[in-house]
């Protein structure tokens, strides 16, 4: 999910911080080109996969590959400055990508059939994969947290290690009270909403996120509100969880679950952490983060 404020009444603002293998057919790398707000050593281009251009911000020269994963609406310039900018140049190569139908990644319009983390899942894999890695680690948040989950499960062989915060396997009657408060995107803070706008336009950011509330809410209707509670056995990669213990978008309970069905995972709790615990602790979150993967 991406980062949104929510302007409340009475009570004043309530937060809520809601991103090597040939060229197979169906697969063509892009030209990449400067990106201008993270500096010369960030590049960013295109590739066709599964039928789709997907869009990714790429830095640093290190061996080690890391994927980051956005969460709902985000994409790499929204949701990872601080990991694009400051993890390890020398360490690591470091690949932001915008799933399809989010920031970059359009056309499509983005949708949100059942399969869509899964879709996700084989899309992000098969973006490495044409840019020539032969294993990658993934970060990701929220909903690419999820994805992560997803890609980790199906794809072993791929992933090496994962890091994962603000993620789920289940949707539960109280995740669904919290998603149905941020469907209104007018009731956002015009802080988080304008950026936004910018980016999607106004109908598309409304339109998605109440897509999206709609999306997430057909897993609270299937038995246990499974979204990938099937699959945490199936994880073999070494496993951060990371939470904010003042996150209010995704209870301490998520967490708890995914520690205690991904074998060998470690949990790591930041007391003062929300949703949004890799920016707001950046350096503290990037420091976990490196010497994890290491």
């Amino acid at each position: 999910m991406a980062a949104v404020r929510l302007g409340g009444g009475g009570g004043g603002a309530r937060r809520l911080r809601v991103l090597l293998s040939p060229v197979t057919p169906g697969m063509r790398a892009g030209r990449s080109a400067p990106t201008a707000a993270f500096g010369s050593s960030v590049t960013s281009g295109k590739v066709t996969v599964n039928g789709v251009q997907l869009h990714y911000q790429r830095t640093g020269e290190g061996p080690h590959a890391v994927l980051l994963m956005p969460g709902m609406l985000g994409c790499g310039e929204t949701d990872f400055a601080p990991q694009i900018k400051s993890l390890s140049k020398k360490l690591f190569t470091v690949v932001a990508w915008d799933p399809r139908g989010y920031g970059h990644s359009r056309p499509p319009d983005r949708d949100f059939p059942l399969d869509f983390f899964e879709r996700d899942a084989k899309d992000c894999i098969d973006l490495m994969k044409a840019l020539k890695f032969q294993k990658a680690s993934l970060l990701g948040w929220s909903d690419g947290g999820i994805t992560a989950l997803v890609a980790a499960a199906k794809f072993p062989t791929f992933v090496h290690k994962m890091v994962i915060w603000g993620a789920n396997a289940y949707v539960t009657e109280e995740d669904d009270r919290i998603y149905q408060g941020i469907r209104d995107v007018s009731q956002w803070s015009e802080k988080t909403r304008k950026p936004l706008e910018a980016l999607y336009g106004r109908s598309y950011l409304a339109r998605t996120c109440e897509q999206w509330v709609d999306g997430i809410g057909q897993f609270k209707h299937l038995p246990d509100g499974n979204i990938c509670r099937h699959l945490l056995p199936l994880v073999r990669c070494p496993t951060l969880i990371v939470h904010g213990e003042k996150d209010p978008l995704v209870p301490r309970f998520h967490a708890d679950y995914i520690h205690q069905h991904v074998a060998g995972s470690r949990l790591h709790l930041i007391p003062e952490g929300k949703h949004n615990l890799h920016l707001r602790f950046a350096d503290e979150f990037n420091k976990l983060v490196e010497d994890f993967l290491q």
